[in-house]
């Protein structure tokens, strides 16, 4: 997995996405973008896209699409219309795109130049912050309550979410 993150400006939607779409199929990969507030951070990203592959090797994935089911994990729902509350939009934006599978250094550096990000120094050793801490609390319904019990950080009750997704089936 690679993961791209940049503040773009996004003209057209379905132009983006059809990008997005021929860089995936020229390059055998995966690509999912998300609004950078939703994301709480590289683990939660990493954790998503291996439930998602696991989930695609037992026969258990929900969606036909790789990155979709990428998308499903990441926002911890079933439900393919709730889950793309976490995608981008039109407009400026911070962008985390997750690149995963067939040649993903070739679809890296093709999603850095879409998002006119700046070239990965050292093996893409990107640190993918902490979105919007009221963002990513509101969408994953984490309360102040729950934060001052669990044995944790946001990020990591982001990440048992993403996980229990599988106990939901």
């Amino acid at each position: 997995m690679r993961t791209v993150a940049a503040a773009t400006t996004i003209d057209d939607l379905d132009d983006f996405l059809a990008e997005i779409d021929a860089i995936s199929e020229a390059t055998g990969t995966a690509i999912q973008c998300f609004d950078a507030d939703y994301v709480a951070g590289d683990r939660h990203l990493r954790r998503a896209v291996e439930l998602a592959a696991r989930a695609r090797e037992q026969g258990t994935a929900v969606a036909r699409e790789p990155a979709v089911e990428i998308l499903l994990y990441a926002a911890g729902r079933r439900q393919i219309n709730q889950a793309l509350e976490m995608g981008v939009d039109e407009g400026e934006t911070d962008v985390v795109s997750v690149v995963s599978g067939g040649d993903e250094a070739v679809a890296e550096q093709r999603v850095r130049e879409l998002l006119g990000a700046s070239d990965a120094s050292n093996d893409n050793d990107d640190s993918i912050p902490l979105g919007d801490e009221e963002t990513i609390k509101s969408f994953f319904d984490i309360g102040d309550a729950e934060l001052g019990v669990v044995d944790g950080e946001l990020e990591d009750i982001v990440i048992e979410r993403v996980a229990l997704l599988d106990v939901e089936k």
